[in-house]
């Protein structure tokens, strides 16, 4: 009877739990095989559950941390480790391959657009390429941070609108 009853209260809340599925996966594939996931894991745990406890309650907690787990699996195994004795893998810049027609700009054509640039979005770009971060091209040049952001995106569309004839 317990297990009748059990099962009676996982199918009343099979909708609410598909719509919770929803927002956390944002796709309705992974949403469907959360639910079913949730529901095995809750059907195999019935002996778990006390009578006195929220069930709603429950099973959501339940496919909060399969969620949560699935997750932290998909990020770990997007890690990679560099098993090299140098580190080399973790080191390479993958802007160290040298520029040529086959994979981009020219670097003369790149440089004088940006020459031709006035000195108030020429420097902060040529900084935050050099790797200064926003804040601190701000901090040296004693302007407000909307105000970099916006020079330095301006001269990007504007590179990309010299050279989109260009490749």
């Amino acid at each position: 009877m317990r297990t009748a009853n059990f099962a009676q209260n996982l199918l009343s809340v099979q909708t609410e739990l598909r719509h919770f599925a929803y927002k956390l996966t944002a796709d309705r594939e992974d949403a469907n095989d959360l639910l079913q996931e949730t529901s095995l894991k809750v059907l195999d745990n019935e002996d778990k559950y006390t009578d006195e406890t929220n069930f709603k309650g429950w099973v959501y907690t339940i496919m909060r941390n399969i969620f949560i787990n699935n997750y932290r699996k998909t990020q770990r195994d997007q890690t990679y480790v560099d098993q090299t004795d140098n580190l080399f893998y973790l080191n390479k810049n993958e802007s160290d391959e040298p520029v040529t027609v086959d994979n981009g700009y020219d670097l003369k054509e790149m440089n004088s657009i940006v020459n031709a640039l006035p000195q108030e979005y020429r420097i902060p770009f040529l900084m935050y390429v050099s790797g200064f971060k926003y804040r601190e091209i701000a901090d040296k040049m004693d302007l407000p941070l909307g105000t970099i952001k916006s020079r330095i995106h301006s001269t990007r569309q504007r590179l990309q609108e010299e050279l989109k004839d260009f490749r």
